[in-house]
């Protein structure tokens, strides 16, 4: 299990001038960060990993997709430039040294047509992220597809339509995550939404009912920590939660209000969070074995 922090609590773009706190960040017991990748060129994003791997952090991406770029458009020149998108994408990944391109690659956050996804949609939604798994591949990139709530996106919000589109795309270079924060909107019942998926899932996101601090809110993340050990989880355990650093993100998620009070208390709640729950989780996994 890697613990890990997404940077878009700390803003859209991740460089240098950041060590300090990805430094406090590794002395608190994080694993990896997840790095926005908004903008710039493989060049920045080789540095930063060269940062990265000096401080002793793991590297994942936290992808979109931009209106302008949108997998799933009508229009061949726009899926064309999702393409182009995709594979700046995966090469600023592997530059950096990631491992995994995280987030809703399949379509743009915040737009909707009015409708539900229709069969062209979904066909063209296969086809690029099929498109983007086989280009990922030859680097060592995973790609793990956010499925996320109705209020943000219309093509994948759900674990049975990731699935869905998960089991066209075919690829095994393709998965796709699970948060707990759109699993608690969308989801009737979580946990066990998770441990039905569990095999499909490549990527984890902890992120309370409010995106605020883990363990403040509602969302049982004991529950969540026992399925995750029943079910042989051993990949990121990314936290998310987010702020208004990011205006245009803000904006998007519908990000209003200050979350939490303090940052540096945001990391140091969360990891202690992971570390706890993760722990307990496995001690009552273990007695639930040997009563079975």
């Amino acid at each position: 299990m890697k613990a890990a922090f997404n940077l878009l609590v700390v803003g859209a773009e991740i460089t240098a001038e950041h060590a300090p706190l990805l430094e406090r960040l590794k002395t608190l017991g994080y694993d990896g960060v997840e790095v926005p990748v908004f903008t710039g060129d493989v060049k920045r994003y080789a540095e930063l990993g060269a940062l990265l791997r000096d401080i002793g952090l793991a590297a994942a991406t936290a992808g979109t997709v931009p209106v302008e770029a949108n997998p799933i458009s009508a229009d061949p020149s726009v899926r064309a430039r999702a393409t182009e998108h995709h594979k700046w994408l995966v090469d600023c990944t592997h530059a950096m040294g990631g491992e995994i391109i995280a987030g809703p690659v399949h379509s743009p956050v915040g737009h909707f047509t009015g409708l539900g996804p229709s069969a062209n949609e979904l066909s063209w939604c296969v086809e690029a992220m099929r498109s983007l798994a086989e280009y990922a591949a030859p680097a060592g990139v995973l790609i793990s597809a956010e499925a996320v709530n109705r209020f943000e996106c219309y093509v994948m919000s759900t674990m049975a339509a990731a699935s869905a589109i998960h089991r066209r795309v075919d690829h095994p270079n393709y998965g796709y995550m699970f948060d707990t924060f759109h699993a608690n909107i969308e989801e009737k019942h979580p946990v066990e939404t998770y441990e039905v998926y569990h095999r499909e899932i490549n990527h984890y996101h902890i992120s309370e009912s409010d995106r605020g601090v883990p363990g403040t809110g509602h969302v049982p993340f004991p529950a969540h920590f026992d399925a995750l050990r029943r079910c042989g989880y051993d990949g990121w355990l990314t936290v998310e939660a987010f702020g208004r650093s990011v205006p245009e993100l803000a904006g998007a998620t519908r990000v209003w209000r200050d979350l939490f009070e303090d940052r540096d208390q945001l990391f140091a709640d969360s990891i202690a969070l992971i570390q706890r729950e993760w722990q307990a989780a496995g001690e009552r996994v273990a007695v639930e074995s040997v009563v079975a």
